[in-house]
């Protein structure tokens, strides 16, 4: 792990954030001031810093759609209770459903920090979405998250009529972190034969290996970006069990078999340190025969999507992602 993110050998010089839109910029910046009253950040416990990080969000979090139904649950699983927030966009019965992962890596934010997030999608692509407040690490290792989901997937259908959900089509989404829990909980769903109903996987900048490409960490894993070099390295340490999980295939999808997972929907942001191991994936899935979109955007970060309230991008690439759920899930 620690040749992963420490190798920056790379030739290539940061632009320190002049290469990304400037709606995004702003982003950048505004939440840069915003943790800037947390001078010791990095000296907070996990607890101090989800505290830090709601405050931080909360205003990106808010306005947007209204839901005709929203539901708070708790869910039990044989790894813990987990919170569910259900965003219901219309009354039409029998809608699919969007299982949504929040990003934070595997560490930080919630289903209140991405609120938003989810409710755009909802309404944008008229389904369900169902968001997971998963355990966190360090406290939860891999894989407690990650069959948290799992459980949740086999909820969703168990309760569907409950849902107004039709259980034959669901999707696996998130962003980051949760992109990761997407993809490696339908892997861990096709080994126990149950990936039946997961119709569709959209995966918003993953986390998708221990390793970043040099140049991708010297140019973007650093100032004026969103997503720091030391910043990963530091949650696939927290998240990890140890050494062996980096080339566990349900830990880090890069290493897995992908045959027979679902039509892909993949954003790929220009200036992010994840952005290359995500193209890996994205060949290693048209490889194995899955129907891949690979959708980029020029100027974006990581974490973009959450600036929908002033970046035109971010719309786009939410506009273009509902497109294509509405096509996956008929």
């Amino acid at each position: 792990m620690e040749r992963a993110l420490i190798d920056q050998s790379s030739p290539a010089v940061s632009a320190r954030g002049a290469d990304l839109d400037p709606e995004i910029r702003r982003f950048v910046t505004e939440m840069g001031v915003a943790f800037g009253r947390y001078p010791k950040f990095n000296d907070l416990s996990p607890v101090e810093m989800r505290e830090a990080c709601e405050v931080v969000r909360a205003p990106w979090a808010a306005g947007g759609p209204v839901m005709v139904r929203r539901i708070d649950r708790v869910v039990p699983t044989p790894v813990g209770d987990v919170r569910v927030r259900v965003h219901d966009p219309s009354v039409r019965p029998g809608k699919p459903a969007l299982i949504y992962m929040h990003g934070g890596g595997w560490k930080l934010f919630s289903i209140d920090t991405h609120d938003r997030l989810m409710r755009e999608y909802a309404a944008r692509a008229d389904v369900v979405v169902i968001g997971v407040d998963y355990a966190l690490a360090p406290e939860a290792k891999f894989p407690i998250a990650q069959r948290q989901v799992a459980h949740v997937v086999r909820w969703a259908r168990e309760h569907s009529a409950e849902l107004a959900v039709d259980f034959n089509r669901i999707a696996l989404g998130g962003d980051s972190a949760g992109g990761n829990l997407a993809i490696t909980t339908a892997l861990r769903l096709r080994e126990d034969g149950d990936l039946s109903s997961v119709r569709a996987l959209v995966l918003n900048y993953a986390a998708i290996d221990v390793y970043c490409a040099p140049e991708g960490l010297q140019r973007y894993g650093h100032e004026g970006y969103m997503l720091g070099a030391d910043e990963m390295q530091e949650f696939w340490r927290d998240y990890l069990r140890g050494r062996e999980d980096e080339r566990n295939p349900l830990a880090c999808p890069i290493h897995a078999d992908l045959r027979g997972l679902p039509p892909t929907f993949m954003v790929i942001p220009e200036c992010d340190i994840l952005s290359e191991q995500n193209w890996r994936l994205a060949r290693k899935l048209q490889n194995a025969g899955v129907a891949i979109e690979a959708s980029f955007y020029k100027g974006a970060s990581h974490s973009f999507l959450e600036a929908m309230s002033i970046a035109a991008i971010s719309n786009t690439a939410l506009d273009d992602t509902a497109h294509w759920l509405r096509q996956a899930l008929g």
